[in-house]
C-alpha cells in the first residue's frame, strides 16, 4: 500500500509541474475587463497633475510613450479599483501634444489619451525697426499659436491691420515723415491674453547740425524713391574676388548677383549686406566719385552682429599709389568678435599695422551693433580727430616736416563704406555663418568744407 501512494503522488506532482512550465506564455483571459474613469482627456499647457481611476479583473501595469508625461503607481492588483496620477510638464511648444498611457493586463490593454493645449505664444521676425526722415513703409512678421491685437504707441506710426491669428501673418505699417531735429520712437505691441511683445520703432531725421565753421557741400540722405540702390551718379563698386585685400572671405560684387542685392536702399537707409551665395559669400564696397582734400566728414551708421563682420567708413586717395605711402584714413571699423569696440586709424609709410606702428584709438560704443550712432572725421592741414556720437576719439597731428613718410594726408581722398567678411582682423577669431546674412546700415553720408 505504501508503494502504491507514492507512484500516485509522484504522478500528481509531474502533472502538476508541467502545466506551469515558465517556456508557455501565460493564455489571454477573454474575460478580462479593464475599465477607465476618462479615456480622453484635455490638459491646460501649465505644469500638472491629472487623476483617473483603473479597475481591471487581472493584474495589470501601466505605461506612457512619451518622457513628458510620468505615472504614478507602475501598475494595480485585480478587482480594486486604483487611482493614476499622470505628470504632465508644461507645453512650450507651438503644437497641440499628445500622450499615449496604455494600460495592460490579462493579455488585454485599454489606452487613455492626454491631450495638452500649448502655451500661448507669439515669436516676432524682429524686436527692433529702423526708418529713415522720409515717409516711408516697415513690415515684421508674427508666427503665433493663438490670437492677438497689435496696437501702435505713435500717431506717426500706422499699422494696416491690428488683428490676427493663429499662423504666420505679415504686417505693415506706415511711417510718417520726421521733420523734427530729432531722433524719435515708438512701440509696436503685440497683446495676447495676459501676456504682450513689443517692436521699438526708431525713425531717424534728416536735421543737419552743421559743425561751427563749415558748409555741407554735399550729401547723400538715401531719401530719393527713385533709387532702390545707390545712385551710381554719385558712388561707384568696387569688384574683387574673394582673398584679393586683407585675406578676407567674401566676393565683392556690384551692389547684386542674380536677385542677391549686396547694396539696397530702403526707408531711407543704405543696406549694405553679406550674403551666402553657394559656397562663398558676396558684400560690397562702395565710393564716392567725389574726392575732397580738408573738410569736416560724417555717417550715421548701425554696424552688423556676428563674428566674421569687419564693416568700415574710411578714406583713400584719390590718385593710386603704393599703400601704405598713399595714406589711409579709417573713421570707423568694429570686428564683430569684438562688438560694440569701434576704432578710428590713420596709415601712411611710417606708421602702418604692417609695422605695428599705426596711429589708432578704440572705445566702447554701447549698442553700436542695436541703434544708429553718428561717427566722423575732422581733417586739417594741421589734424586728424576723428569722433563718436561728438566725442573725439583719434588725434593725429601734422608734424608740418613735409615729409611724405608721416603725412601723406594733403590730397584728395573720396569715401567707401564697405562689410568685409572675415579675413586678416574680421576673421582673427573665425567666423560664425550663422550670422549671415549679415547688414549694415548707413543712414547718411554728409561732407562740409569750411567756410
Amino acid at each position: 500500500m505504501i508503494r502504491t501512494y507514492l507512484i500516485v503522488s509522484l504522478a500528481a506532482i509531474g502533472f502538476i509541474g508541467c502545466g506551469n512550465s515558465k517556456d508557455e506564455p501565460t493564455p489571454p483571459d477573454n474575460n478580462t475587463t479593464i475599465s477607465v474613469s476618462e479615456s480622453n482627456i484635455e490638459a491646460e499647457a501649465k505644469s500638472q497633475t491629472i487623476t483617473f481611476t483603473v479597475t481591471s479583473t487581472a493584474n495589470w501595469d501601466i505605461k506612457s510613450d512619451v518622457d513628458w508625461c510620468k505615472l504614478f503607481p507602475s501598475g494595480g492588483i485585480k478587482n480594486q479599483t486604483t487611482e493614476v496620477t499622470a505628470t504632465v510638464t508644461a507645453n512650450t511648444s507651438m503644437e497641440v501634444r499628445t500622450a499615449t498611457v496604455t494600460i495592460t493586463g490579462g493579455g488585454k490593454s485599454q489606452n487613455v489619451t492626454i491631450k495638452q493645449n500649448p502655451t500661448a505664444q507669439v515669436a516676432l521676425s524682429v524686436k527692433s525697426l529702423s526708418a529713415g526722415a522720409q515717409r516711408s513703409e516697415i513690415s515684421f512678421t508674427v508666427t503665433s499659436n493663438t490670437s492677438y491685437n497689435i496696437s501702435s504707441s505713435a500717431t506717426w506710426l500706422k499699422l494696416g491691420d491690428t488683428k490676427g491669428d493663429a499662423g504666420e501673418k505679415t504686417f505693415k505699417a506706415t511711417v510718417d515723415e520726421n521733420s523734427g531735429n530729432a531722433t524719435r520712437e515708438a512701440t509696436i505691441t503685440v497683446a495676447y491674453g495676459d501676456e504682450s511683445q513689443e517692436i521699438k520703432v526708431t525713425q531717424l531725421s534728416d536735421f543737419v547740425n552743421t559743425p561751427d565753421g563749415y558748409t555741407l557741400v554735399w550729401s547723400d540722405e538715401f531719401n530719393d524713391p527713385k533709387f532702390d540702390m545707390p545712385d551710381e551718379s554719385q558712388w561707384w563698386y568696387e569688384v574683387w574676388a574673394p582673398g584679393y585685400v586683407n585675406n578676407e572671405l567674401q566676393r565683392y560684387v556690384a551692389g547684386k548677383k542674380g536677385d542677391k542685392k549686396t547694396a539696397e536702399i530702403s526707408n531711407g537707409i543704405l543696406k549694405i549686406h553679406a550674403i551666402k551665395d553657394g559656397n562663398e559669400v558676396i558684400s560690397a564696397r562702395v565710393n564716392t566719385k567725389e574726392s575732397w582734400t580738408y573738410g569736416y566728414f560724417e555717417a550715421r551708421l548701425k554696424l552688423p552682429k556676428g563674428k566674421g563682420t569687419w564693416p568700415a567708413f574710411w578714406m583713400m586717395p584719390k590718385q593710386d599709389g603704393a599703400w601704405p605711402a598713399c595714406g589711409e584714413i579709417d573713421i570707423m571699423e568694429e570686428v564683430g568678435y569684438h562688438p560694440n569696440y569701434t576704432s578710428s586709424s590713420i596709415h601712411c609709410a611710417a606708421y602702418n599695422h604692417v609695422m605695428g606702428t599705426q596711429r589708432t584709438a578704440e572705445v566702447l560704443t554701447t549698442g553700436a551693433e542695436d541703434e544708429f550712432h553718428v561717427y566722423a572725421l575732422e581733417w586739417t592741414e594741421d589734424y586728424i580727430r576723428t569722433y563718436v556720437d561728438g566725442k573725439q576719439l583719434l588725434n593725429f597731428a601734422n608734424d608740418k616736416k613735409g615729409n611724405n613718410d608721416t603725412w601723406p594726408f594733403n590730397k584728395p581722398f573720396y569715401l567707401k563704406l564697405n562689410l568685409a567678411w572675415g579675413g586678416d582682423w574680421g576673421g582673427a577669431m573665425g567666423v560664425d555663418e550663422s550670422f549671415l546674412p549679415a547688414t549694415y546700415e548707413i543712414d547718411y553720408v554728409r561732407v562740409f568744407k569750411k567756410n
